[in-house]
This record gives C-alpha cells, structure tokens and sequence, in this order.
C-alpha cells in the first residue's frame, strides 16, 4: 500500500510540472491587410516550447499546416518557416473570398489557439466620367457624373478644376451584387462660361488599397462663346500729318471670321487713305476730315459684337525759338519773335469756328500751346534783364561828380574848392536823365 501511494504521488507531481510548463507556452499572432491580388504572409510565434506542434487552419477550420507538413491542396498556400518557436505561411492572390479569421493552435494540454484576421481591400476600377456633350454654350449648366466599383471599403471621389478642389458635389454609395464591395459616384453641377474653355475637370478616386496614387479621369471642357472686340490704336495722340494703325483685337470660338470697318455708321470714306489689312485699319496722312467714331465688328456662329473708337486728329505744335538782338553800348533792345499755331478756338468773345467732322466738346484749349507761350515768355524776359544789367555794369563809373572834375585841374586843395564851386553855374547843364 505504501509503494502505490508513492507512485501515484510521482504521477501526479509530473504531470503538475507538465501543466506547469505549458502555462507559459502562448501562440502570438497579428492582424493582416492585404490589397486583393497580393500576397498574404501569416505568421505564428512561440517564445517558450518545449517541442509542441503548431498549426494553421482557415475561416473555414480547415487545417492549412501542421507543423512543416501541408494539409490542405490550394497551390496559393506554401510554407514560408516552420520550428519550434514559428511557423509562417503565405497566401497568393488573395481575394476577397479569403478574407476572414483564421487560427494559430498551439497543441499543448490544454490546446491553445491565436487569431488573426485577413482584411481584403477591394481595388476601385479606373473611374468614367459621363454627361459632357461637346461643345457647350457660354452661360448653360452642365452636369458631370464620375463613377468607380469594385471598392472595398467605399472609395473616395473628390473634384478639382484648374487644380481648385471642388466642394460642392453629390455623393452616393451602393453595395454590389457580391455584398462585399462597393460602386461609388459623384455628380457635380455648375455653369460654364468662357474662362472654363480649355479648362481641365479631374475626377480623383482615393482608397487605402492605391498606395497613395489615386487614380483619375479628366474631362477637358470646349464651350463656345460669341466674341469679344478690342480696338487698340498705334498712338495714343494721333496728329495731322501721321499715320495711323487701328488693330481690331477680337477673340471668339468658334475663331470670328474677318472683321469689319465701318466710320461713323457708313464706310470707310477715304478708301486710297483707309486700307483694310486682315484685322488692322491703316489710316494714312491723317487730317481733320479723319476725324469721326470708328467701329470694329466680328462675328462667328454664335453671335456678334463690335467695338468703337473715337478718333480727333491734333495739330501738329510749331514753335519757334527766341532771337535776341543787342545793339549799340548806348541802348538794349530785345526783340523776340513767336511763330504760334493754335487750335481753331477763339476767345469767350467770340463764335468758334468748328471742324464740321470734329466732335462735340473737343474744342477746348490746347495746354501744352499755352504752356510753351508762358515757357517762352519767361525765357524772354529773363535774357532781357541779364542783358539789361549787364550793359548797366559795363558803363558803371564813366560819370564822375563835380567835385572830382574841379580836383583833377586844381594845383591844390583851395584851388580845387574854388573849381568846384564855379562848376555848381553848369550843374543844370550837365544833368543826364536815365530810363
């Protein structure tokens, strides 16, 4: 009785060792996201083992590896390590249908198992932009749609134009026929005019499973417009005598056909002078006559539209520059000569005598005639006082005092007195007058 009590006694202390050490024998295992179509690597470790089996089983529980040795016949699966301490398989071109939870046991007394879970993202198709009719009318709204299926988990659509994200569109998500991915699409709405002509519309789709490349449409946009008509002089003072370019600058789509030049509501008057060239007016040796409203019109298919320019010819200024002219010691005369030409303007006084083609309210005074008259009449007067002192300094001293001519005669200082005092009877004589 003694012997089998010491037995049983050494049967239950070794398997409390065992149980013992296989409490500290624990299967770690991770989560796994995979694109669909890639590879899988699933991975199970054992930090203490004393030799106990490992084994991989799918969603499904069916066993995938035991230990080095492959249960299950699916050519996507291979072994990647097997030991002790790891075993780790792969999965090839996985799809969605793998997706789900799959079991690491660890075969120790009692069995313990790690889960991992296989995450399939789906892969968005390339997305299509629909609703875009070429061409399109300046002011009409349009209405793009941009679509994508196949994504798991629902895509992302964003819009841009002229690389300006857009943020007011329509989204909407649908699940698809397999229940595990999803069709997406966006509308966006908006009125074109005719700065989106040429414009690029991108449709961008993001998703986890395109690696930070999204994938995108683009629609390029082509509205029509009527045009648009700027005249554009080659001098911005035109003056009798000169020539004169008028470039009619006309921009449309479709391209306005050749432009038409028209003056004061009729034709061109003057067609030896007038010569059309394309889109320019070459006015030649103008005038007076020339004067009037010219008028620029292009059209295309879509509409029409014109542009005027009111053109007055100025005289052409002539002024001479002033002559002096010095005369004799005695005398200074300055004599300045002033060729004018002014506008045809007269004073208050007076009735204006106006240019029958000349426009109204052009009849006012020439400034810059008036401001070489002032410049002139200055220059003038300041050459008349240098002169005038001048002359004055060069003749300073040459009369001398009477006491002075009766001290240059006398022997002595009575004598000179005496000459002075006699001199006083002609003093009226002598008198000169200055001006």
């Amino acid at each position: 009785m003694i012997w089998k009590r010491s037995a049983v006694l050494r049967f239950y202390s070794v398997c409390g060792l065992l149980l013992q050490g296989s409490q500290g024998q624990f299967p770690l295992t991770q989560n796994v996201t995979v694109v669909e179509g890639g590879t899988a690597i699933l991975t199970c470790r054992v930090d203490q083992n004393d030799n106990t089996s490992l084994q991989w089983s799918n969603p499904a529980q069916q066993t995938l590896y035991f230990d080095d040795k492959k249960a299950l016949r699916d050519n996507r699966i291979e072994l990647v390590r097997a030991s002790w301490h790891e075993l780790s398989i792969s999965v090839s071109d996985v799809s969605l249908s793998d997706e789900g939870q799959y079991t690491c046991s660890l075969f120790t007394m009692p069995v313990k198992t790690s889960k991992a879970y296989l995450t399939v993202l789906g892969v968005p198709e390339k997305p299509q932009i629909s609703g875009f009719s070429s061409p399109v009318m300046e002011g009409d709204l349009m209405q793009l749609t941009c679509k994508t299926s196949g994504s798991k988990p629902a895509a992302d659509i964003r819009w841009f134009k002229n690389d300006k994200e857009i943020k007011d569109v329509k989204y909407l998500k649908e699940e698809d026929a397999n229940r595990k991915t999803f069709t997406v699409s966006s509308t966006l709405d908006f009125r074109v005019d005719r700065s989106d002509d040429g414009v690029a519309v991108i449709c961008r789709v993001d998703h986890e499973s395109l690696n930070a490349t999204p994938q995108v449409a683009m629609q390029v946009l082509e509205i029509h417009y009527t045009p648009s008509v700027k005249i554009i002089p080659s001098t911005p003072f035109p003056q009798e005598g000169q020539p004169l370019i008028l470039t009619c600058e006309s921009k449309g789509k479709p391209l306005p056909e050749p432009v038409l030049w028209t003056k004061d509501g009729g034709e061109l008057p003057d067609p030896d002078r007038m010569v059309v060239s394309g889109r320019e007016l070459n006015i030649l040796f103008l005038n007076k006559t020339d004067n009037g409203t010219y008028r620029c019109e292009a059209t295309n298919t879509i509409g029409q539209s014109s542009a005027e320019y009111v053109l007055i010819v100025h005289d052409v200024p002539n002024t001479l520059l002033p002559t002096t002219i010095i005369p004799s010691l005695t005398t200074a005369t300055v004599t300045t000569t002033v060729a004018i030409t002014t506008s045809p303007t007269t004073s208050a006084t007076t009735s204006s005598i106006r240019d029958p083609n000349a426009l109204a309210g052009q009849t006012g005074p020439d400034h810059a005639l008036i401001g070489g008259i002032v410049a002139v009449v200055v220059f003038v007067t300041l050459c008349s006082i240098f002169l005038l002192g001048r002359y004055l300094a060069r003749h300073k001293g040459t009369y001398l005092t009477n006491e002075a001519k009766g001290a240059e005669d006398a022997p002595d200082a009575d004598t000179a007195i005496i000459n002075a005092e006699g001199s006083q009877v002609n003093a009226e004589e002598k008198k000169e007058y200055f001006i």
